[in-house]
Protein backbone atom coordinates (compact mmCIF):
# COMPACT_ATOMS: atom_id res chain seq x y z
CA UNK A 1 0.00 0.00 0.00
CA UNK A 2 1.76 3.39 -0.75
CA UNK A 3 1.05 6.73 0.80
CA UNK A 4 -1.81 7.94 -0.77
CA UNK A 5 -3.75 4.86 -0.26
CA UNK A 6 -3.22 4.50 2.78
CA UNK A 7 -4.13 8.13 3.82
CA UNK A 8 -7.35 7.56 1.75
CA UNK A 9 -8.47 4.28 3.39
CA UNK A 10 -7.18 5.64 6.76
CA UNK A 11 -9.44 8.94 6.46
CA UNK A 12 -12.90 7.34 7.26
CA UNK A 13 -10.85 5.96 11.07
CA UNK A 14 -8.54 9.16 11.31
CA UNK A 15 -11.32 11.17 11.88
CA UNK A 16 -12.86 9.52 14.56
CA UNK A 17 -9.81 9.57 16.50
CA UNK A 18 -8.36 12.17 18.50
CA UNK A 19 -5.04 13.83 17.63
CA UNK A 20 -3.40 13.04 20.42
CA UNK A 21 -2.66 9.61 22.44
CA UNK A 22 -4.75 9.54 25.35
CA UNK A 23 -1.45 9.41 27.30
CA UNK A 24 -0.80 13.12 26.32
CA UNK A 25 -4.37 13.90 27.57
CA UNK A 26 -4.51 11.98 30.65
CA UNK A 27 -7.40 10.04 29.72
CA UNK A 28 -7.84 6.04 30.12
CA UNK A 29 -10.34 3.77 28.82
CA UNK A 30 -11.15 -0.03 28.61
CA UNK A 31 -8.70 -2.32 26.22
CA UNK A 32 -8.96 -5.42 24.90
CA UNK A 33 -7.94 -8.25 26.49
CA UNK A 34 -5.23 -10.10 24.27
CA UNK A 35 -8.03 -13.13 23.96
CA UNK A 36 -10.36 -9.98 22.74
CA UNK A 37 -7.56 -8.80 19.91
CA UNK A 38 -6.85 -12.49 18.64
CA UNK A 39 -10.55 -12.75 18.70
CA UNK A 40 -11.05 -10.65 16.11
CA UNK A 41 -8.30 -10.92 13.77
CA UNK A 42 -9.32 -13.35 11.39
CA UNK A 43 -12.36 -10.35 10.42
CA UNK A 44 -9.89 -7.47 10.73
CA UNK A 45 -7.83 -9.76 8.07
CA UNK A 46 -10.47 -10.30 5.74
CA UNK A 47 -11.33 -6.56 6.11
CA UNK A 48 -8.11 -4.90 5.71
CA UNK A 49 -5.73 -7.44 3.54
CA UNK A 50 -8.21 -8.48 0.76
CA UNK A 51 -10.48 -7.62 -1.91
CA UNK A 52 -12.99 -8.39 -4.11
CA UNK A 53 -11.88 -8.38 -8.19
CA UNK A 54 -12.94 -9.99 -11.15
CA UNK A 55 -11.33 -11.46 -14.09
CA UNK A 56 -12.94 -11.24 -17.52
CA UNK A 57 -11.57 -14.26 -20.14
CA UNK A 58 -12.67 -13.32 -23.92
CA UNK A 59 -11.78 -14.13 -27.15
CA UNK A 60 -9.88 -11.95 -30.13
CA UNK A 61 -13.41 -11.33 -31.53
CA UNK A 62 -14.24 -9.43 -27.82
CA UNK A 63 -17.00 -11.89 -27.53
CA UNK A 64 -17.12 -13.27 -23.25
CA UNK A 65 -16.25 -17.28 -23.03
CA UNK A 66 -18.40 -19.10 -20.81
CA UNK A 67 -16.89 -22.02 -18.57
CA UNK A 68 -12.98 -20.80 -19.16
CA UNK A 69 -10.65 -22.45 -16.45
CA UNK A 70 -9.25 -19.86 -14.56
CA UNK A 71 -6.31 -20.05 -12.10
CA UNK A 72 -5.15 -17.55 -9.62
CA UNK A 73 -1.64 -18.36 -7.87
CA UNK A 74 -0.26 -15.39 -5.59
CA UNK A 75 3.34 -14.69 -6.32
CA UNK A 76 3.85 -12.27 -3.19
CA UNK A 77 2.46 -10.38 -0.56
CA UNK A 78 1.89 -6.57 -0.58
CA UNK A 79 2.58 -6.77 3.07
CA UNK A 80 6.23 -6.93 3.85
CA UNK A 81 6.96 -9.34 5.60
CA UNK A 82 10.95 -9.25 6.45
CA UNK A 83 14.23 -9.83 8.15
CA UNK A 84 17.77 -8.09 8.51
CA UNK A 85 19.78 -9.80 5.87
CA UNK A 86 23.05 -9.76 7.75
CA UNK A 87 24.47 -13.15 7.21
CA UNK A 88 24.14 -12.63 3.41
CA UNK A 89 27.63 -14.18 2.48
CA UNK A 90 28.63 -14.34 5.88
CA UNK A 91 27.31 -17.86 7.06
CA UNK A 92 30.72 -19.44 7.15
CA UNK A 93 30.30 -22.46 5.10
CA UNK A 94 28.61 -23.07 1.45
CA UNK A 95 25.75 -25.15 2.89
CA UNK A 96 25.09 -23.18 5.53
CA UNK A 97 24.82 -20.45 3.68
CA UNK A 98 22.49 -22.11 0.63
CA UNK A 99 19.90 -22.84 3.22
CA UNK A 100 19.92 -19.60 4.60
CA UNK A 101 19.54 -17.84 1.53
CA UNK A 102 17.10 -20.49 0.38
CA UNK A 103 14.60 -20.37 3.73
CA UNK A 104 14.66 -16.38 3.59
CA UNK A 105 13.45 -16.53 0.01
CA UNK A 106 11.21 -19.16 0.65
CA UNK A 107 9.11 -17.46 3.41
CA UNK A 108 10.03 -13.57 2.96
CA UNK A 109 9.97 -10.86 0.67
CA UNK A 110 10.87 -7.57 2.26
CA UNK A 111 15.19 -7.60 3.99
CA UNK A 112 16.67 -5.39 5.84
CA UNK A 113 20.75 -4.20 4.87
CA UNK A 114 23.42 -2.72 7.12
CA UNK A 115 24.60 1.04 6.42
CA UNK A 116 26.13 1.63 9.84
CA UNK A 117 28.14 4.69 9.46
CA UNK A 118 31.35 3.63 11.64
CA UNK A 119 31.45 0.04 9.81
CA UNK A 120 30.25 0.94 6.47
CA UNK A 121 33.29 3.26 6.11
CA UNK A 122 35.83 2.59 7.98
CA UNK A 123 38.55 5.40 6.25
CA UNK A 124 37.27 8.81 5.40
CA UNK A 125 35.50 8.72 1.64
CA UNK A 126 35.60 5.11 1.57
CA UNK A 127 32.43 3.89 1.51
CA UNK A 128 31.46 0.17 1.68
CA UNK A 129 30.13 -0.10 -2.00
CA UNK A 130 31.36 -3.22 -3.44
CA UNK A 131 30.27 -5.04 -0.22
CA UNK A 132 26.22 -3.85 -0.72
CA UNK A 133 26.49 -3.88 -4.75
CA UNK A 134 25.94 -8.56 -4.66
CA UNK A 135 23.54 -8.36 -2.36
CA UNK A 136 21.14 -5.90 -4.01
CA UNK A 137 21.96 -7.70 -7.07
CA UNK A 138 20.64 -11.30 -5.67
CA UNK A 139 17.71 -9.59 -3.71
CA UNK A 140 16.54 -7.64 -7.20
CA UNK A 141 17.07 -11.04 -9.00
CA UNK A 142 14.91 -12.98 -6.16
CA UNK A 143 11.93 -10.58 -5.36
CA UNK A 144 13.11 -9.44 -2.42
CA UNK A 145 12.48 -5.77 -1.58
CA UNK A 146 15.39 -3.63 -0.01
CA UNK A 147 15.94 -1.41 2.74
CA UNK A 148 18.73 0.68 3.59
CA UNK A 149 19.51 0.80 7.92
CA UNK A 150 20.54 3.42 9.49
CA UNK A 151 22.30 6.31 7.55
CA UNK A 152 21.76 8.03 10.86
CA UNK A 153 23.00 7.12 14.49
CA UNK A 154 23.65 8.59 17.72
CA UNK A 155 25.51 5.52 18.92
CA UNK A 156 29.13 5.21 20.07
CA UNK A 157 29.51 1.82 18.83
CA UNK A 158 29.48 3.11 14.90
CA UNK A 159 30.36 6.66 15.17
CA UNK A 160 33.06 6.76 12.87
CA UNK A 161 36.43 6.99 14.83
CA UNK A 162 37.61 9.73 12.12
CA UNK A 163 35.21 12.84 12.54
CA UNK A 164 36.59 16.02 12.86
CA UNK A 165 36.49 17.90 15.85
CA UNK A 166 34.92 20.92 13.94
CA UNK A 167 30.67 20.17 14.96
CA UNK A 168 29.73 22.15 11.43
CA UNK A 169 32.32 19.62 9.23
CA UNK A 170 30.25 16.81 11.18
CA UNK A 171 26.95 18.49 9.82
CA UNK A 172 28.19 18.62 6.40
CA UNK A 173 29.55 14.83 6.32
CA UNK A 174 26.15 13.43 7.77
CA UNK A 175 24.20 15.26 4.83
CA UNK A 176 26.34 14.65 2.20
CA UNK A 177 26.78 10.70 3.43
CA UNK A 178 22.75 10.24 3.18
CA UNK A 179 22.82 12.30 0.14
CA UNK A 180 25.36 10.54 -1.53
CA UNK A 181 23.56 7.02 -0.52
CA UNK A 182 20.19 7.64 -0.97
CA UNK A 183 20.68 9.04 -4.43
CA UNK A 184 22.98 6.17 -5.36
CA UNK A 185 20.75 3.28 -4.51
CA UNK A 186 17.82 5.10 -5.83
CA UNK A 187 15.34 2.21 -7.73
CA UNK A 188 17.42 -0.65 -5.90
CA UNK A 189 16.64 0.69 -2.64
CA UNK A 190 13.98 2.94 -1.97
CA UNK A 191 13.34 2.51 1.54
CA UNK A 192 15.39 3.85 4.42
CA UNK A 193 15.97 3.74 8.08
CA UNK A 194 16.91 7.82 8.03
CA UNK A 195 17.29 8.14 11.84
CA UNK A 196 17.60 6.02 14.42
CA UNK A 197 17.07 6.38 18.17
CA UNK A 198 16.89 9.95 18.10
CA UNK A 199 15.18 9.81 21.70
CA UNK A 200 18.89 8.98 22.73
CA UNK A 201 19.61 12.79 22.25
CA UNK A 202 17.32 13.00 25.66
CA UNK A 203 18.56 9.51 27.22
CA UNK A 204 21.85 9.56 26.68
CA UNK A 205 24.52 11.88 27.83
CA UNK A 206 26.51 13.41 24.82
CA UNK A 207 29.87 12.02 24.56
CA UNK A 208 31.33 11.46 21.14
CA UNK A 209 31.33 14.57 18.39
CA UNK A 210 28.20 12.83 16.52
CA UNK A 211 26.71 13.24 19.47
CA UNK A 212 27.71 16.37 20.88
CA UNK A 213 26.73 17.75 17.78
CA UNK A 214 23.39 16.47 17.46
CA UNK A 215 22.57 17.36 20.89
CA UNK A 216 23.13 21.15 20.52
CA UNK A 217 20.86 21.09 16.99
CA UNK A 218 18.19 19.03 19.10
CA UNK A 219 16.66 15.97 18.08
CA UNK A 220 13.94 17.82 16.05
CA UNK A 221 15.97 19.58 13.65
CA UNK A 222 18.72 16.84 13.70
CA UNK A 223 15.96 14.46 11.78
CA UNK A 224 14.23 17.02 10.06
CA UNK A 225 17.60 17.85 8.28
CA UNK A 226 18.29 14.47 7.43
CA UNK A 227 15.00 13.86 6.12
CA UNK A 228 14.97 16.89 4.17
CA UNK A 229 18.32 15.80 2.09
CA UNK A 230 17.00 12.21 1.79
CA UNK A 231 13.70 13.51 0.09
CA UNK A 232 15.67 15.70 -2.19
CA UNK A 233 17.88 12.72 -2.92
CA UNK A 234 15.09 10.26 -3.62
CA UNK A 235 11.71 12.13 -3.78
CA UNK A 236 9.81 8.51 -4.24
CA UNK A 237 11.41 6.51 -1.42
CA UNK A 238 9.97 5.79 1.89
CA UNK A 239 11.64 7.07 4.45
CA UNK A 240 11.39 6.02 8.08
CA UNK A 241 12.11 7.46 11.89
CA UNK A 242 12.91 4.48 13.43
CA UNK A 243 13.14 3.95 17.80
CA UNK A 244 12.90 1.75 20.51
CA UNK A 245 10.75 3.69 22.38
CA UNK A 246 6.70 3.58 22.24
CA UNK A 247 6.33 6.41 24.44
CA UNK A 248 5.53 10.09 24.72
CA UNK A 249 9.39 10.86 24.22
CA UNK A 250 9.07 9.25 20.83
CA UNK A 251 5.59 10.34 19.86
CA UNK A 252 6.07 13.93 20.42
CA UNK A 253 9.44 14.13 18.48
CA UNK A 254 7.56 12.63 15.34
CA UNK A 255 4.62 15.67 16.00
CA UNK A 256 6.43 18.09 15.56
CA UNK A 257 8.46 16.45 12.01
CA UNK A 258 6.10 18.77 10.02
CA UNK A 259 6.35 21.02 7.03
CA UNK A 260 3.07 22.95 6.78
CA UNK A 261 0.79 20.46 8.95
CA UNK A 262 2.74 17.28 6.23
CA UNK A 263 4.77 14.90 8.25
CA UNK A 264 8.02 14.75 6.72
CA UNK A 265 8.45 10.94 7.10
CA UNK A 266 6.24 8.23 5.44
CA UNK A 267 6.29 5.73 8.09
CA UNK A 268 6.79 5.23 11.63
CA UNK A 269 9.41 2.51 12.37
CA UNK A 270 8.54 0.64 15.91
CA UNK A 271 11.33 -1.35 17.49
CA UNK A 272 9.99 -3.90 19.44
CA UNK A 273 12.89 -6.06 20.68
CA UNK A 274 11.38 -8.80 23.87
CA UNK A 275 14.38 -10.14 25.62
CA UNK A 276 13.98 -8.44 28.42
CA UNK A 277 10.30 -9.99 28.27
CA UNK A 278 7.31 -10.75 25.27
CA UNK A 279 5.01 -7.82 24.88
CA UNK A 280 1.20 -8.42 25.62
CA UNK A 281 -0.89 -8.20 22.26
CA UNK A 282 -2.98 -5.34 24.53
CA UNK A 283 0.59 -3.80 24.46
CA UNK A 284 1.03 -4.54 20.65
CA UNK A 285 -2.06 -2.88 19.70
CA UNK A 286 -2.11 -0.28 22.15
CA UNK A 287 1.15 0.85 20.18
CA UNK A 288 -0.46 0.31 16.58
CA UNK A 289 -3.83 3.09 17.98
CA UNK A 290 -1.48 5.63 18.97
CA UNK A 291 1.17 6.02 16.66
CA UNK A 292 -1.57 5.89 13.91
CA UNK A 293 -2.58 8.76 14.99
CA UNK A 294 0.07 10.71 13.41
CA UNK A 295 -1.45 9.56 9.94
CA UNK A 296 1.36 7.89 8.38
CA UNK A 297 1.39 3.45 8.42
CA UNK A 298 3.63 1.78 10.89
CA UNK A 299 7.01 -0.57 10.47
CA UNK A 300 7.66 -3.01 13.30
CA UNK A 301 11.31 -2.69 12.22
CA UNK A 302 12.97 -4.46 14.49
CA UNK A 303 10.88 -7.44 16.56
CA UNK A 304 12.47 -10.59 18.40
CA UNK A 305 11.26 -13.29 20.64
CA UNK A 306 14.10 -15.06 22.46
CA UNK A 307 13.60 -19.51 22.32
CA UNK A 308 16.78 -19.70 25.00
CA UNK A 309 17.39 -18.95 28.41
CA UNK A 310 19.01 -16.20 30.09
CA UNK A 311 21.63 -17.64 31.87
CA UNK A 312 23.23 -14.28 34.12
CA UNK A 313 23.34 -10.63 33.98
CA UNK A 314 24.13 -8.86 30.96
CA UNK A 315 24.43 -10.68 27.41
CA UNK A 316 24.41 -13.92 29.01
CA UNK A 317 21.86 -16.49 26.69
CA UNK A 318 22.15 -20.31 26.53
CA UNK A 319 21.55 -22.01 23.39
CA UNK A 320 17.77 -22.37 22.22
CA UNK A 321 15.40 -25.46 23.68
CA UNK A 322 12.50 -27.18 23.23
CA UNK A 323 10.28 -25.70 25.88
CA UNK A 324 11.84 -22.38 24.28
CA UNK A 325 11.02 -22.53 20.67
CA UNK A 326 7.46 -24.44 21.54
CA UNK A 327 6.71 -20.52 22.95
CA UNK A 328 8.62 -18.67 21.01
CA UNK A 329 5.70 -20.48 18.08
CA UNK A 330 3.05 -19.83 20.07
CA UNK A 331 3.75 -15.82 20.67
CA UNK A 332 5.43 -15.36 17.93
CA UNK A 333 2.22 -16.12 15.98
CA UNK A 334 0.10 -14.40 18.10
CA UNK A 335 2.44 -11.02 17.81
CA UNK A 336 2.20 -11.68 13.65
CA UNK A 337 -1.36 -12.56 13.20
CA UNK A 338 -2.29 -9.05 15.13
CA UNK A 339 -0.34 -7.07 13.01
CA UNK A 340 -1.46 -8.49 10.36
CA UNK A 341 -4.90 -8.12 11.51
CA UNK A 342 -3.98 -3.50 12.11
CA UNK A 343 -4.95 -1.53 9.08
CA UNK A 344 -1.73 1.06 9.91
CA UNK A 345 0.44 -1.61 9.78
CA UNK A 346 2.78 -2.39 6.12
CA UNK A 347 5.71 -3.99 7.55
CA UNK A 348 7.31 -6.64 10.19
CA UNK A 349 10.81 -7.54 10.19
CA UNK A 350 12.50 -9.97 11.89
CA UNK A 351 16.01 -9.65 14.03
CA UNK A 352 17.32 -11.90 13.39
CA UNK A 353 16.51 -15.08 11.35
CA UNK A 354 19.15 -17.41 12.32
CA UNK A 355 20.76 -17.87 15.58
CA UNK A 356 24.13 -17.66 14.04
CA UNK A 357 25.54 -14.40 15.05
CA UNK A 358 21.85 -13.45 16.10
CA UNK A 359 22.48 -9.97 17.58
CA UNK A 360 23.04 -10.52 21.43
CA UNK A 361 24.07 -13.94 20.78
CA UNK A 362 20.61 -14.68 21.78
CA UNK A 363 18.27 -17.48 20.27
CA UNK A 364 15.89 -15.40 18.30
CA UNK A 365 16.20 -16.61 14.97
CA UNK A 366 13.85 -18.46 13.38
CA UNK A 367 16.68 -20.73 12.24
CA UNK A 368 19.02 -22.81 14.31
CA UNK A 369 22.61 -22.28 14.26
CA UNK A 370 22.88 -25.22 11.49
CA UNK A 371 20.07 -23.41 9.74
CA UNK A 372 17.46 -26.14 10.70
CA UNK A 373 13.84 -24.62 10.88
CA UNK A 374 12.16 -24.51 14.45
CA UNK A 375 8.86 -24.51 15.28
CA UNK A 376 8.28 -20.81 14.64
CA UNK A 377 9.55 -20.99 10.99
CA UNK A 378 7.19 -23.80 10.05
CA UNK A 379 3.90 -21.96 11.64
CA UNK A 380 4.78 -18.81 10.07
CA UNK A 381 5.04 -20.51 6.77
CA UNK A 382 1.76 -22.24 7.62
CA UNK A 383 0.64 -18.31 7.96
CA UNK A 384 2.01 -16.42 5.50
CA UNK A 385 2.23 -18.93 2.38
CA UNK A 386 -1.00 -20.24 3.81
CA UNK A 387 -3.85 -19.45 5.85
CA UNK A 388 -2.68 -15.54 4.22
CA UNK A 389 -2.25 -17.15 0.96
CA UNK A 390 -4.70 -16.96 -2.37
CA UNK A 391 -4.26 -19.60 -4.54
CA UNK A 392 -7.87 -21.27 -5.97
CA UNK A 393 -9.26 -22.22 -9.29
CA UNK A 394 -12.76 -21.51 -10.61
CA UNK A 395 -14.45 -21.09 -14.16
CA UNK A 396 -15.90 -17.81 -15.86
CA UNK A 397 -19.81 -17.00 -15.78
CA UNK A 398 -22.10 -16.53 -18.85
CA UNK A 399 -20.62 -13.25 -19.01
CA UNK A 400 -17.09 -14.57 -19.17
CA UNK A 401 -16.33 -13.42 -15.47
CA UNK A 402 -14.98 -15.06 -12.49
CA UNK A 403 -15.54 -13.21 -9.69
CA UNK A 404 -13.28 -13.70 -6.35
CA UNK A 405 -11.75 -12.12 -2.93
CA UNK A 406 -8.05 -12.32 -2.21
CA UNK A 407 -4.83 -10.99 -0.48
CA UNK A 408 -3.57 -7.98 -1.59
CA UNK A 409 -0.11 -8.31 -3.68
CA UNK A 410 1.12 -9.91 -7.25
CA UNK A 411 -0.56 -12.85 -9.00
CA UNK A 412 -0.10 -14.94 -12.02
CA UNK A 413 -3.15 -15.60 -13.32
CA UNK A 414 -3.70 -18.36 -15.92
CA UNK A 415 -6.96 -18.79 -18.27
CA UNK A 416 -7.68 -21.41 -20.78
CA UNK A 417 -10.81 -23.21 -23.00
CA UNK A 418 -10.92 -27.02 -22.57
CA UNK A 419 -9.34 -26.99 -26.34
CA UNK A 420 -6.93 -23.87 -26.37
CA UNK A 421 -3.93 -23.15 -25.48
CA UNK A 422 -3.53 -21.26 -21.83
CA UNK A 423 -3.04 -17.74 -21.69
CA UNK A 424 -1.26 -16.43 -18.71
CA UNK A 425 -0.92 -12.36 -16.67
CA UNK A 426 0.80 -10.96 -14.12
CA UNK A 427 -1.16 -8.16 -12.18
CA UNK A 428 -1.11 -6.35 -9.46
CA UNK A 429 -4.46 -7.18 -7.07
CA UNK A 430 -4.13 -3.68 -5.05
CA UNK A 431 -6.19 -2.17 -2.32
CA UNK A 432 -7.94 0.66 -3.42
CA UNK A 433 -8.53 -0.53 -6.87
CA UNK A 434 -10.97 -1.93 -9.23
CA UNK A 435 -8.81 -4.89 -9.50
CA UNK A 436 -10.61 -6.45 -12.56
CA UNK A 437 -8.68 -7.91 -15.09
CA UNK A 438 -9.11 -9.54 -18.75
CA UNK A 439 -7.25 -12.05 -20.56
CA UNK A 440 -7.97 -12.89 -24.49
CA UNK A 441 -7.81 -16.24 -25.75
Amino acid sequence: MNRRTFLKAGATTTALLLSHPAWCLGEEKAKPTDEDILAQTSARIERHRKGDGGITVRNKRGKAIRGARVKVEQLRHDFRFGSNFFMFGHCGKAELEEQYRQRFEALLNYCTLGFYWGGYERERGKPLYADTDPVVAWTREHGLTCKGHPLVWDHPTISPAWLPDDPKEVERLSLTRVRDIVSRYQGRIDIWDVVNEATRLVDEPAMMKFSKWATAMGPVRYVADHLRVARAANPQATLLVNDYRTDSAYYKILDRLRDKGKPLFDAVGIQSHMHKGIWSLQKVWDTCDTFSKLGRPLHFTESTIVSGPRLGPGDNWGETNAEGEAEQAERTVGLYTALFAHPAVQAVTWWDLSDLSAWKGAAAGWLRRDMSPKPVYDELMGLIKGKWWTKTETTTDSHGQAKLRAFYGHYRITAQTQDGQPVVKEVHWEQGKKNHFELTI
